[in-house]
């Protein structure tokens, strides 16, 4: 599965109202457009490099499906079929996160990586959402520092955080404001069941992780008569969309930075970072106040006590995080440092985010060669276009971070900073209300630091009939296919067998080891199922 991990590791003064998109009436669209409905995918063999059962196909879908006789886009599929026609129970829809994740090559991914008995049960169908990779992509013309959104709050910097956020909403519209608009969530909801239509197929089944949690949730609202058994794994608070989910990156790595300080003063006498955990954050915070003095050269870098709290994502992996600490403390020191320590800036949410979405294993099945910033230019239009809950002033931002900054040191400010949404025109449609009913099984790891506990356990409160399978000591962001010795795997595995919800909610316990042994954010679901460009 290692081959894959490019393809995922890949995912002024005063802010006014000023409009980023061509005003559109906030009328919601119809739930699908009939006129595509009898579309029939023509199937192609995605790569000759690949296996031939790995087919490509396009179906079309309407940029705005209250006018559907209007411009269309181009909806990129895949698919590998049940290889066991008598076990076959339907199709299951894949969606790696992000928003911006491509997700052309999950069936190959998943293909491999499910037991026997859940693979015969299913057409793998993957697909890139609007906007992405190879289907329509858009793109906003960032360059590369536009595209970092790791900015800490500094009164000194703050103007500039406000013209570049102004900058990314310009060269948005600029490039690509008669489509951005269209490129929500809702709107990939309806894709889907454009894609359930020209499949042939009177439900979907469905596995979507992080944002794709999301996706797979609005998917249920919009149609719940059409909901098979749905997979939602490391769960996106719906309630907190999405400046909230920004957010909570910042108050959910507080208690993970604690367990950190605590697993690092047990393992003093292999790290000497400190043998109680005050002793441990007191040496994390000198390093940061050393940095932001005098930045430490460390792997051919400049690194800022900024470039520490933004790479926050780390300290849910304690195994990991305590040697880059140790490593990055002995070059202030002056000390040699390990030869074989990870790139500190990789950790970091922005860093992630412009790697893009481009899927590899299906080029030739396809033309379509998005700009580097498409994955970033997907994820503002979905933040942006989503809610209109985004605040519209530099001073509410300003005070926000300064709030923040201080009772959550670690990302608060980061988490609060101005974003580009601050310029965005009011969405097309409302976020989704969650009030149907949804028998689904949301899936989650105790220490996810894109989509924290306290996120993945919301969304099963908003999705009543839900059921929830938690593994505690799980870390990590993505369970299910993610590690094979998770204690997720068997409930998962079950209810995509038989269809039957688990009676009560599951709490399992995930062996230490199996913990420990996970990557960090380099590859966010590591070694067997990447799941997403880890944005959410």
């Amino acid at each position: 599965m290692k081959r894959f991990a490019p393809l995922i590791a890949a995912a002024g003064a005063i802010a006014t109202s000023l409009p980023l998109l061509s005003a559109v009436p906030a009328a919601a669209a119809p739930a699908a457009a009939p006129e595509y409905s009898h579309q029939k995918p023509a199937w192609v063999r995605c790569s000759p490099d690949l296996p031939a059962t790995y087919e490509c196909a396009t179906v079309k879908v309407p940029l705005d499906y209250r006018r559907p006789e209007g411009r269309t886009l181009d909806i990129a599929i895949s698919r590998i079929k049940s290889a066991n026609p008598t076990k076959r129970h339907g199709v299951l829809l894949l969606n790696p996160g992000g928003p911006g994740g491509s997700g052309l090559d999950l069936p190959l991914m998943a293909d491999e990586a499910m037991p026997k008995d859940v693979r015969d049960g299913y057409d793998l169908i993957g697909f890139d959402p609007r906007g992405v990779g190879a289907s329509s992509p858009v793109t906003c013309g960032l360059n590369d520092a536009e595209q970092q959104f790791d900015r800490a709050y500094r009164p000194e910097t703050f103007a500039a955080d406000v013209a570049w956020s102004r900058t990314v909403a310009d060269k948005c519209r600029e490039k690509s404001g008669s489509v951005l608009p269209y490129i929500t969530t809702r709107n990939t909801a309806r894709d889907m069941d454009s894609i359930r239509a020209a499949l042939g197929e009177r439900k979907i089944s469905y596995l979507g992780y992080s944002y794709g949690t999301y996706l797979g949730a609005v998917y249920t609202q919009l149609f719940p008569s059409r909901t098979d058994r749905f997979v939602l794994d490391s769960g996106v608070d719906p309630g907190r969309v999405w400046r909230g989910m920004i957010q909570v990156w910042a108050t959910e790595a507080e208690p993970a930075f604690a367990r950190w300080t605590r697993w690092t003063a047990e393992h003093a006498g292999e790290f000497g970072l400190g043998d109680s955990p005050k002793a441990v954050s007191d040496t994390f915070w000198a390093l940061v106040a050393h940095a932001d003095q005098d930045p430490i050269v460390f792997g051919g870098q400049k690194i800022t006590g900024d470039d520490i709290r933004a790479a926050r994502a780390l300290f849910f992996y304690p195994s990991q995080a305590a040697p880059l600490v140790k490593a990055l403390k002995d070059a202030a020191d002056g000390k040699p440092t390990a030869s074989a320590v990870p790139d500190l800036k990789q950790f970091t949410q922005s860093a992630r985010i412009a790697q893009g979405a481009k899927s590899t294993t299906a080029a030739s099945a396809f033309a379509a060669d998005p700009a580097p910033d498409n994955g970033t230019a997907v994820f503002w239009s979905v933040l942006c276009g989503d809610t209109g809950a985004w605040p519209k002033y530099a001073e509410q931002y300003e005070r926000d971070a300064v709030k923040d900054k201080a009772r959550y040191p670690l990302y608060g400010d980061f988490a609060s900073n101005i974003k580009p949404c601050a310029f965005w025109d009011r969405p097309v449609e409302s976020a989704t209300p969650m009030r149907t009913k949804a028998n689904v099984l949301t899936v989650q790891n105790e220490w996810d630091s894109q989509t924290p506990l306290a996120s993945g356990r919301d969304m099963h409160r908003a999705l009543k009939g839900s059921r929830m399978v938690l593994a505690m000591g799980g870390e990590g962001h993505g369970v299910y296919l993610a590690d094979p010795a998770s204690c997720a795997n068997a409930p998962v595995d079950s209810y995509l067998t038989t269809g039957r919800l688990p009676a009560e909610d599951v709490t399992c316990q995930t062996p230490p080891a199996a913990a420990e042994r996970r990557a960090p954010l380099t590859s966010p679901v590591p070694d067997r199922f990447p799941a997403g460009a880890a944005r959410f």
